[in-house]
């Protein structure tokens, strides 16, 4: 089967296609059919509704808009809001849900001549590590099928990673961007809070959640971000801030980066990612970066702040959730309180019933101020501490996750072993700074590592410098899975 064209990052794509040497029905036919062969196989997709996607690829070749992205097929989360397309956050509870209108950044891709599509597999709700939680099943990582591809963004990551889609968006809270870009070797950005509009998303945790780009390569993240950033008056968290041509700032160079190492515990660090975490660290100082020793103070606290801010929020966004309004409805009981309760059971899954109960608890008369409010304060502290480490360096480097991808049922049975596997990507999401991850090399048995780099708010442009300058310096990403047909 001929391939080639799914396998080729967008910049190129764009290229090709301006050019008139890619045809955007021919590179549509190619990437729906791989998606057939495949898709079975991974479960990076709930599902794929290839005539409506052709249907769509025609309006925009007989009326455009032919922008940036004319042509190219964008993968989505399924708790992004896409017009009249099934979104149901990979839950039973929103079965059957057909948003009337889309998610911000989906009107963005639109605009620019995307093809939407929609439905990439999750975490339910966005609660998981590992996209083992969803009500369709899990999606498995291209490199290894018998490991998770992380989550909660799994669908999105092993998608783009398995060439079953040129680019994707996914949503990250505690890492859910980052963390399974790293699984499956792939580029993952979380942008800074607010840079990103948040309407038509879904929310798991309101002051937390942020849409980023998945991408083969760093210049398909920053095209990606240059579509999607921006202020929008639908969101009363987007910030007024204008966004930049990420694209045109990326340079190879790393004179006078100041890089900062945070010193963080390495406790439960694998070696096969500390190694390739310090190779890493060696081809920036080669590349000119300078380190500096940096100190990010109270953000060993992070895991206990992050899982008592999160699910408080989360148990507040799911009360709306009832069977009455829309997606799923158990069959009527004895009473209203009886339906509400046997369609919450049998609607949401376990991992969502545990940050119900979780955050409810914190949220509760008696324990809102020695949980919520303090966790509150502990995320206040974490932020300075990021603010004192940038006035001494442009960007800090650790890793992604302490290990490479796991194997699948390995921690569903110990939920603190799995909020672990978040250990380093939290603290981002708690000061609201922009966050990126790039592939860094390999362990033994083959699995990717990635290298996190993070910025002060609203340093997306430095921060895929120094990240750009990386990977051009390194043959990671242009190491794909070799999957059977």
């Amino acid at each position: 089967m001929n391939d080639s064209w799914c396998q080729a990052p967008i910049h190129q794509l764009r290229q090709a296609i301006e050019r008139g040497t890619c045809d955007p029905r021919e590179l549509l036919r190619q990437l729906l059919d791989r998606i057939t062969r495949l898709n079975s196989s991974l479960s990076a997709y709930m599902a794929v509704e290839p005539e409506r996607l052709t249907r769509q690829l025609e309006e925009r070749v007989r009326n455009g808009p032919r922008g940036r992205l004319f042509g190219i097929p964008i993968t989505v989360k399924d708790n992004l809001c896409v017009t009249d397309e099934e979104t149901t956050c990979a839950s039973r509870i929103l079965a059957g849900f057909r948003p009337p209108y889309s998610a911000t950044v989906i009107e963005r891709l639109l605009a620019e001549g995307a093809i939407i599509i929609p439905r990439a597999n999750m975490d339910e709700f966005a609660f998981g590590s590992s996209t083992e939680t969803s009500h369709f099943g899990p999606t498995k990582n291209p490199r290894d099928p018998e490991r998770v591809p992380g989550g909660s963004s799994g669908g999105s990551a092993a998608a783009v990673a398995s060439d079953l889609a040129l680019g994707a968006l996914g949503t990250d809270t505690g890492g859910s961007i980052r963390q399974p870009a790293s699984f499956c070797g792939v580029v993952g950005l979380k942008p800074t809070y607010g840079r990103v509009s948040r309407y038509g998303l879904i929310a798991f945790a309101s002051s937390l959640d942020q849409i980023g780009p998945i991408t083969k390569d760093v210049t398909d993240c920053a095209l990606l971000l240059s579509v999607i950033a921006g202020h929008d008056p639908k969101d009363s968290t987007s910030a007024p801030v204008k966004a930049d041509d990420y694209v045109g700032g990326l340079s190879p160079s790393l004179k006078g980066i100041r890089v900062g190492l945070p010193g963080l515990s390495d406790q439960g660090l694998d070696e096969g990612v500390r190694q390739r975490i310090d190779e890493a660290l060696k081809t920036l100082w080669r590349l000119g970066a300078q380190p500096i020793d940096v100190e990010l103070r109270h953000i060993d606290r992070s895991i206990a702040t992050y899982y008592i801010i999160a699910t408080a929020e989360a148990s507040s966004n799911l009360a709306r959730y009832d069977g009455i309004q829309y997606g799923y409805r158990a069959q009527a009981g004895a009473s209203l309180l009886d339906m509400y309760q046997r369609t919450r059971g049998e609607g949401f899954g376990a991992e969502a019933k545990r940050r119900i109960i979780l955050g409810t608890y914190v949220l509760s008369r008696g324990y809102y101020d020695a949980y919520y409010l303090k966790g509150l304060k502990v995320r206040t502290l974490i932020k300075q501490g990021f603010d004192e480490a940038f006035t001494r360096c442009d960007v800090i480097a650790m890793p992604t996750s302490p290990t490479a991808a796991f194997r699948l049922g390995e921690k569903m049975d110990n939920p603190l072993q799995m909020y672990l596997s978040d250990i380093y990507t939290i603290s981002a999401n708690l000061a609201g700074v922009p966050a990126v991850s790039v592939p860094c090399g390999f362990t033994s048995s083959d699995q990717p590592v990635g290298l996190q780099l993070l910025a002060n708010t609203f340093e997306e442009a430095k921060l895929l410098q120094v990240a750009y300058a990386y990977e051009q310096s390194t043959e990671w990403h242009h190491r794909t899975p070799a999957l059977s047909t």
